[in-house]
């Protein structure tokens, strides 16, 4: 069975950080690019960031830019979103997801297997 399992959500003031965490369970995510995308009430959801399989190159969405980053340790078959001076609109749950085509976007429809997500919530 294939298997993402988010962890490190929690509530947090404006500014503060967050590290999040996305482990593989059945097969290993070498392979595979991995996205961040985020889910707030009311709302689609939306690409957050994006990392190839090895690590080399990394996408962000607009609105996380120089705040966010991701990064990855194929040994330990985790990816990782640390997630610095964060602001309200930021509240969501974020999901990790594995595109085994690495597309390099942030477009839900890429992305084969996904994770049950963990809540932020930055409050006001």
């Amino acid at each position: 069975q294939l298997q993402l399992v988010e962890s490190g959500g929690g509530l947090v003031q404006p500014g503060g950080s967050l590290r999040l965490s996305c482990a593989a369970s059945g097969f290993t995510l070498d392979s595979y690019a991995i996205g961040w995308f985020r889910q707030a009430p009311g709302k689609e959801r939306e690409g957050v960031s994006c990392i190839s399989s090895s690590g080399g190159s990394t996408v962000y969405a607009d609105s996380v830019r120089g705040r966010f980053t991701i990064s990855r340790d194929n040994a330990k078959n985790t990816v990782y979103l640390q997630m610095n001076s964060l602001k309200p609109e930021d509240t969501a749950v974020y999901y990790c997801a594995a595109d085994p085509r690495q597309t390099g976007l942030l477009a839900a429809r890429f992305y084969d297997y996904w994770g049950q997500g963990t809540q932020v919530t930055v409050s006001s």
